[in-house]
């Protein structure tokens, strides 16, 4: 189904659009009006990308991970794609990617649907440094939130 919209619906609308534009202002003005847009929109995308570019690198640098920052990259490069498509439609919706706060808001919300569970190790979801904890071992014992302990030594060798 959502290729079906992407490939048939939408350009059908986007044709409507443009014939309903088109005979109100003429030809010549509504292809003056899809070349304007997409080349304010290509200058608006390209500062906002450097923008979003330095602050992942600086995320980079300051030891975190950029993933907000790639996210919004994401909805810029989709930004991009929908305002260098001939249409008006796309042409609006490109120009809503290019709202900081609504493309956060978005980075935000592509964040939390597609944020892999962390589990760690195995296929059985344990860690592969997990071991069954024996409570006789005179190593282990138990912290006052209840939480194992394993005491030990190591020696560097190099």
């Amino acid at each position: 189904m959502p290729l079906l919209f992407i490939f048939i619906i939408v350009p059908l609308a986007e044709l409507a659009v443009l014939i309903k534009v088109g005979s109100y202002i003429g030809i010549l003005w509504t292809f003056a009006l899809i070349l304007l847009t997409a080349t304010i929109g290509v200058s608006i995308l390209r500062v906002q990308g450097l923008s979003t570019l330095m602050r992942a690198s600086q995320k980079l640098q300051d030891g975190g991970l950029p993933a907000k920052e790639l996210a919004e990259g994401f909805l810029l490069a989709l930004a991009g794609a929908l305002l260098l498509t001939p249409g008006l439609i796309t042409d609006a919706c490109g120009f809503m990617l290019l709202v900081p706060t609504l493309r956060g808001r978005l980075a935000g919300s592509v964040l939390k649907r597609f944020k892999p569970t962390m589990t760690m190790g195995s296929m059985n979801g344990g860690s592969p440094f997990e071991r069954p904890i024996n409570p006789a071992d005179p190593h282990v014992h138990r912290d006052q939130g209840g939480h194992d302990i394993i005491d030990g030594e190591y020696r560097r060798e190099d």
